[in-house]
């Protein structure tokens, strides 16, 4: 054995060491996030969609919060918080293909601007994910520990950490390693090899073990079992897998062709579109009865649960016909809700609510059709998020995350794909790029 390869054999350990402590970085920043994530999940605990009563002072407080907050948000975005407007994972993008840019990209002042927004309107219940905060988060970690202790993971150059931080970011705000790692691979560097994807795979494990220290489930769903043969979930994971696919393409496309509208007329008057944009979301969380407020996580697990409030139930016709136009102002809402707020350029991100879309198609035709709520839950939070962000292999680690069985491997990977055939025909390009692009005409 030469004398630097016996170097690195020594090494090897040590280095081990300091990738479990950027990840555990990374992790314990995502805490406040995580904890953003939990206290809105109780808020809506007191919509009547939870509650299943009707209206109380306090859920209607909490339904006009958009108007007030969305106006305040938008003038903030003109003013101090001009440079932290958007999703964040573009910027992260951008600061990849630019590193000359990364100081302004993921700067600590850019960062803290960009989480502060995402909060405010996450506890305004708008529907927004939260995976954009997240990447650039673990982003700016890895890159502030880089600057701090440059020695301390020579073997890594810059654009790399910055990825792997990236990709620690999301495995430590959702708990799922393997997510995190794939993110990394398949949107942010565009390319698979060993050399890269263990240290990720490394670092995104410490950093979800770490953020799940407070009491993250492994499962936020619970275990799903199914007893549904193989040939049945590819029969529907083709159908629902179409569906959800299609409006999770719709999503995105709206979102594109919904900021290039606004881009202009929410700088001029920020309040007036505010008040406006914030006032479209109060009047959807009225409508729906809390259904369209919040990210989606919570809406998927009330679908789940024996709540006396549940989506279209055929016992007899008027009140399945009643069910039915109640499931669609449901999805119509779920649709331009997140366009509206994201549009907007408020913080967030597409994950969670393209999901709570997928699963609300699902489970709504599996009810209308018969058959188990819980398959369509499934197969239509793998379509819906695959179709809007055209990552299906990033979508199928993530959905067997949270349903927590590997028996529902071949629908979810069928939905999946064919919700990413579906939504890339809708909308071409990837949305991160293409929100990017859209970001570099400006």
């Amino acid at each position: 054995m030469s004398g630097a390869a016996a170097g690195d054999h020594r090494h090897a350990p040590i280095r081990l060491l300091r990738l479990l402590l950027l990840g555990g970085m990374v992790g314990l920043a995502c805490w406040p996030l995580n904890a953003i994530d939990h206290l809105q999940d109780r808020l809506l605990t007191l919509l009547p969609a939870w509650t299943g009563t009707g209206w109380s002072l306090a859920g209607l407080l909490l339904a006009v919060a958009p108007t007030a907050a969305m106006p305040l948000l938008l003038l903030l975005q003109s003013g101090p918080l001009r440079e932290a407007t958007g999703s964040g994972i573009p910027q992260t993008i951008e600061s990849l293909e630019h590193p000359d840019r990364t100081a302004d990209l993921l700067g600590w002042r850019t960062t803290l601007a960009r989480l502060l927004g995402w909060i405010g309107a996450s506890l305004a219940l708008m529907p927004l994910g939260r995976e954009g905060p997240l990447v650039q988060l673990g982003s700016a970690v890895a890159r502030g520990v880089q600057e701090r202790w440059p020695r301390l993971l020579p073997q890594l150059d810059r654009r790399t950490l910055v990825a792997i931080g990236a990709g620690a970011g999301l495995a430590g705000g959702f708990n799922s390693p393997l997510m995190g790692s794939v993110f990394v691979l398949e949107e942010l560097v565009g390319r698979y090899q060993a050399g890269l994807l263990w240290p990720t795979a490394l670092v995104c494990a410490a950093a979800a073990l770490v953020s799940n220290l407070a009491g993250m489930p492994l499962y936020d769903l619970g275990v799903l079992s199914t007893t549904e043969p193989e040939w049945l979930q590819l029969f529907w994971g083709v159908l629902i897998g179409a569906g959800a696919g299609g409006l999770g393409g719709l999503m995105a496309w709206l979102l594109l062709r919904a900021g290039r509208i606004l881009q202009q007329p929410l700088r001029r008057r920020p309040l007036t579109w505010g008040l406006g944009l914030g006032g479209c979301l109060t009047l959807m969380i009225l409508l729906s009865g809390g259904w369209s407020g919040g990210d989606g996580e919570a809406l998927m697990r009330q679908l789940l649960s024996d709540a006396p409030v549940q989506l279209p139930v055929p016992s007899t016709e008027a009140q399945a016909w009643s069910g039915i136009l109640r499931w669609l102002l449901v999805l119509v809402c779920r649709l331009i809700g997140p366009v509206l707020a994201l549009a907007a350029e408020v913080p967030g991100g597409l994950i969670d609510p393209a999901f709570g879309l997928g699963s609300l198609v699902g489970y709504g035709l599996m009810e209308l059709g018969g058959g188990n709520p819980e398959l369509g839950l499934a197969l239509g939070m793998a379509g819906g998020l695959a179709g809007s962000t055209q990552l299906p292999l990033m979508t199928v680690l993530f959905a067997l995350r949270m349903v927590g069985d590997q028996q529902w491997l071949l629908g979810v990977l069928v939905s999946a794909v064919v919700g990413a055939t579906v939504g890339r025909w809708i909308q071409p390009r990837p949305i991160y790029r293409a929100l990017l692009d859209q970001q570099q005409q400006r």
